[in-house]
């Protein structure tokens, strides 16, 4: 057998071999330690990058210190139950335990520095409306299929050493 048939015969049978991709199911928003309502802090201004800062090396948006949201909620709303719990972690100076919606398998990288803060890539690509959210759930796939059909509608490079580890 020539090299390039062995190589499509291969690929053949991988293909049948190797079951079909998981519908993908939207989930419910998690319980959170606190109430944090999207839709009110984007109607009042806030964008993504403001709570969310992505640090080098970019892989993450992380979260904002307690400290940071209540520079404003010193002020506003101040007399909420949610903010007084917000108050005590910032006060303790421990983090709020966010339970994460979107988790990555540990085989794959990914940059928000790239996607967000050099391709331009809306949050929303990968999140959702989250602004048009009370709570967030995991409402788009972020499973191989997704990413690469996101990456050809953006004409964006699909070489699987863009997200693996290949050696």
């Amino acid at each position: 057998m020539r090299p390039p048939l062995l190589f499509a015969a291969v690929a053949l049978w991988a293909q049948q071999a190797m079951p079909p991709p998981k519908r993908f199911e939207p989930k419910p928003p998690p319980e959170q330690p606190l109430a944090f309502h999207h839709k009110t802090h984007a109607g009042a201004g806030v964008k993504c990058l403001d709570c969310h800062a992505i640090k080098p090396p970019g892989d993450r948006a992380g979260f904002p210190a307690e400290a940071v949201c209540m520079g404003c909620h010193a002020s506003i709303k101040k007399d909420s139950p949610e903010i007084a719990k917000l108050a005590a972690f910032a006060k303790e100076k421990k983090p709020v335990p966010w339970v994460r919606v979107y988790k990555l398998p540990k085989t794959v990288y990914f940059s928000h520095e790239v996607h967000v803060k050099q391709a331009k890539a809306d949050c929303a690509e990968c999140h959702g409306p989250v602004a048009e959210r009370t709570a967030v759930g995991l409402e788009k796939s972020i499973h191989m299929p997704a990413c690469m059909s996101c990456h050809d509608r953006f004409q964006a490079p699909n070489k699987c050493d863009l997200c693996h580890d290949t050696h």
